[in-house]
């Protein structure tokens, strides 16, 4: 038998926590995605985006090219 737990379960269960668990808790949480980040970002592989927007302002000005997109957002 599988045991399903909800978030609504846990939310519940965290509830009945003191302010001092709880916060030890997001401490914990924070760790560990912090960990899972890091792993990520070992995965990837930054050298197969170089030249991927080569071309992509083919004979445009950068200063002319930022100059319009900021007038585009007014």
């Amino acid at each position: 038998m599988q045991r399903t737990i909800t978030l609504e379960k846990v939310e519940k269960e965290i509830e009945q926590l003191t302010p001092g668990e709880q916060l030890k808790l997001i401490e914990k949480l924070a760790h560990h995605l912090s960990e899972a980040g890091s792993a990520i970002k070992n995965k990837l592989d930054w050298s197969q985006l170089y030249g991927l927007g080569k071309g992509l302002w083919d004979r445009e000005d950068a200063q002319d090219y930022v100059n319009r997109l900021r007038e585009d957002r007014v």
